[in-house]
């Protein structure tokens, strides 16, 4: 078959199908040339999941006549100043949306500038152009798309239901939202009601302000401040306390100079900063910021600038991790899940109505009248009392009657009692405390196993008698592979025979435990280990695995004395929130709260 020239159409409808995927890129890209332009404003209208209108107006600067005639055309761009394409300072720049979308779709443009005596339309449809005619208009600019892929009929196959279109869209304006707090978005259509997004004030309040619109009120009340900078590279924005989190990585934003990205590096640089602090299948939520210089961004990755490469993309990962990991040891108590209404909640009684044909005198605390045979009859006084007396207790499980006064100042409280040798009691001045004693002290041998291997080296102690472990096969290669990982913990370990390893040393901290148990628990979590898991990673599993077996257990009973001790450990403690499976260690409930659920507020 010969080369030939594809006609100038077809060429349109091609790089149409680069540019506009569905009905929320064509909304992305008119919003995005919004921005750019300056507005404060943008109105967004759909209707048919944007199949059969989409309008967007703004009151940006708008264009003059001679602008609006090359806008239409490709290759034509006002967002570029000479033709370095590193630096690129706008959202759009490709100067393909707007004659893209005229190529598959009714495009109708009104816009004027303030220096214009009045506002010009120009339609296309199919890729052809009308004449531009004089309009009525204020600063700005209004774009109408009609019958999206009416000239391509084989793409509307490929679309959803309007619903999941809407939603669609709907996704793309509050990411648009989130990245500049400082414009007023309203979305409108007949999917769903109206939502308004207000301008908010600048800088980091505003920024607060604008996400706890967008993702909720959890986020805003939870939400930890981050910031880190770093050779011309700035991270900042908000994470959300261990106590929200998501079953997917959907509440993970990213957005680059202004720009929102979906970015892989993201992923992985906020597993690897919440690592210590969630389960395995929960994810945080967080909205980053991140602010380069441009020559250090490539925006130009995906046509339709979803993704971006980082010239240093290590600087840009490492800067993330340590935003996140500072800003939640700075709120060390706020990332417990222990202020939310969950705890609240599961103390609230079940109201059940009392019976129409209810008798007072049934009732328990109904007097029974005494037999006044061979004694004095009693008071009045006496046989009201009587229904007050409910005997003596039957155990008092108060150690200590009178607190030492500053324990109650301090933010763990004095342990007051152990509630099935499990959990610890404790009285603040304000409300109390239950502690989980295994989760709690399972942080603390995890923290210190971290600092002792950071500091000189896990102290180990040697065993008098190697203890030999039966494993099979596989699990003991798997073993012996890690070796040198695990003897940097303390525990060394190698081969007794097929089937069966020898413990020659354990870490003094962890005391005397089941090698058997420890052994087999680290080789299932190895088994979930990869190559690209990095070092740092695969040892903290490790020192997570062995503070768990190296942590007070539950059924223990422990003497005052320790329960205080351990509260003390625990604050002086980083990230003693959670575990190191991410479960809390505590739940706190204030005076308030309690009083609130007898009735008293």
């Amino acid at each position: 078959m010969p080369v030939r020239q594809l006609p100038e159409q077809v060429v349109n409808r091609i790089a149409a199908g680069e540019v506009v995927e569905r009905p929320a890129s064509v909304v992305k890209e008119l919003v995005e040339n919004a921005i750019d332009a300056g507005a404060s404003r943008v109105d967004i209208f759909t209707d048919g999941g944007g199949r059969r209108r989409i309008g967007i107006t703004d009151d940006g600067s708008g264009m003059t006549h001679g602008d609006l005639a090359l806008a239409v055309d490709r290759h034509a761009t006002s967002k570029l100043d000479d033709e370095d394409l590193l630096l690129i300072r706008t959202l759009g720049f490709r100067g393909e949306a707007l004659p893209s979308i005229g190529a598959v779709a009714k495009l109708g443009i009104t816009t004027r500038r303030g220096s214009e005596p009045h506002a010009w339309s120009l339609s296309v449809e199919g890729g052809a152009k009308s004449q531009i005619m004089p309009a009525a208009l204020s600063q700005g600019t209004r774009v109408e798309v009609s019958d999206l892929f009416y000239a391509t009929p084989a793409r509307l196959k490929f679309l959803k239901t309007d619903r999941t279109e809407a939603e669609a869209i709907r996704e793309v304006v509050r990411r648009l939202a989130m990245a500049r707090p400082d414009i007023a978005f309203t979305l409108a259509g007949e999917e769903r009601a109206p939502v308004t997004w207000a301008a908010a004030l600048p800088g980091a309040a505003g920024r607060l302000t604008r996400l706890g619109d967008i993702l909720g009120s959890d986020f805003r009340s939870s939400a930890i401040e981050v910031r880190a900078e770093r050779e011309g590279v700035m991270v900042e924005g908000f994470a959300a306390a261990p106590s929200l989190t998501r079953a997917n990585a959907l509440g993970q934003y990213l957005f680059v100079n202004g720009r929102p990205v979906r970015d892989k590096l993201i992923l992985g640089a906020v597993r690897a900063a919440y690592s210590d602090y969630l389960p395995r299948d929960r994810h945080p939520v967080v909205a980053l910021f991140v602010t380069l210089e441009p020559q250090e961004v490539d925006a130009n990755v995906h046509p339709a600038k979803t993704e971006v490469r980082f010239r240093n993309a290590g600087l840009v990962r490492a800067l993330i991790v340590h935003a996140l990991k500072d800003g939640l040891a700075r709120e060390g108590r706020r990332t417990a899940a222990n202020t939310d209404g969950a705890a609240l909640s599961a103390f609230r009684p079940s109201f059940t109505p009392r019976p129409t044909n209810w008798d007072w005198r049934s009732s328990p605390a109904y007097p029974v009248r005494p037999s006044f045979e061979g004694a004095a009859a009693p008071a009045f006084a006496e046989v009201g009392q009587a229904a007050f007396d409910v005997g003596t207790p039957t155990a008092d499980v108060r150690f200590e009657v009178h607190p030492s006064p500053d324990l109650l100042d301090r933010p763990l409280g004095a342990a007051r009692t152990q509630i099935h040798e499990t959990y610890i009691v404790s009285q603040t001045r304000d409300g109390l405390i239950v502690v989980d004693q295994h989760a709690a002290h399972e942080r603390i041998v995890y923290e210190k196993l971290k600092a002792s291997l950071a500091k000189n080296g896990v102290q180990r102690q040697i065993l008098l008698i190697p203890e030999i472990v039966e494993l099979d096969e596989a699990t003991v290669e798997r073993l012996l592979s890690r070796a040198d990982e695990l003897a940097s913990f303390g525990l060394a370990i190698e081969s007794f025979g097929p089937g069966a390893v020898a413990v020659r040393e354990t870490p003094s901290l962890l005391g005397k435990t089941n090698a058997a148990a420890l052994l087999r628990d680290l080789a299932e979590h190895m088994a979930e280990w990869d190559e690209a898991l990095p070092l740092e990673r695969r040892l903290m599993h490790v020192a997570a695995t062995m503070a768990c077996h190296g942590s007070v257990r539950a059924g223990r009973r422990l003497k005052p004395e320790e329960m205080n001790a351990l509260l003390r450990e625990m604050e002086d403690t980083p990230n003693s929130g959670q575990c190191n499976h991410g479960r809390p260690t505590y739940v706190e409930l204030k005076l308030s709260d309690i009083e609130k659920l007898f009735g008293r507020r």
